[in-house]
């Protein structure tokens, strides 16, 4: 299972138009950014895990979004708490989880095609300024379909590392992964080439 996978289902926020809930992600990130206190991030917390629930996702699938953020939060909220203190660090780094989840909610509950349509038509405007929506759209697409992918490779190496003895080794997880990140670009810009969209 890797972040952002869309998982089908028929609750309310799988039906609303994906327009509507990109605007509402950004209105949502927004308000979670002017959030300064502990009670109040706690609230947020709660509202996330309410929407969860309403999407019926399961708690594996909410996992999944934030999991990426385990190895990053320890050391922000590390800094943080000698820089600002606790309470400023603990409201901080849960609001990096928080928006982190809400953005993975989005993208559980709606098809990726949607997305994308959505932000197409959002930019249309653009269009005027001289904007090559469609390259633009195709961008975002390419953006989003190797997150998966790069999530992959990146299990398979941590395993490979894992069966070596090495899970702590940060050079030996490193270099295979950045390698394999760069042919699965070097193939996608062959892909791209073969089909005249190199310019």
């Amino acid at each position: 299972m890797t972040p952002g996978g869309y998982r089908p289902g028929t609750s309310v926020l799988h039906r609303l138009p994906a327009g509507a809930k990109l605007v509402g992600l950004a209105t949502a990130s927004g308000a979670v950014l002017l959030v300064s206190s502990p009670v109040a991030v706690g609230v947020v917390v709660v509202v996330v895990a309410v929407l969860y629930a309403l999407a019926g996702v399961g708690a594996r699938a909410a996992w999944e979004q934030v999991r990426p953020l385990r190895l990053v939060v320890p050391v922000l909220l590390a800094v943080q708490w000698f820089a600002l203190g606790p309470a400023a660090a603990v409201v901080l780094t849960t609001r990096l989880v928080a928006l982190v989840a809400l953005a993975g909610l989005v993208l559980l509950t709606t098809r990726t095609a949607a997305v994308l349509a959505a932000i197409e038509r959002g930019l249309r405007p653009l269009r005027r300024a001289g904007v090559d929506v469609g390259r633009v759209a195709l961008v975002l697409s390419l953006a989003v379909r190797s997150v998966p992918v790069v999530a992959a490779l990146a299990q398979r190496v941590r395993d490979a590392c894992r069966a070596r003895g090495r899970e702590h080794d940060v050079r030996a997880f490193a270099v295979p992964l950045v390698v394999g990140a760069l042919r699965q670009a070097d193939a996608l810009g062959d892909a791209l080439r073969a089909r005249g969209l190199d310019d």
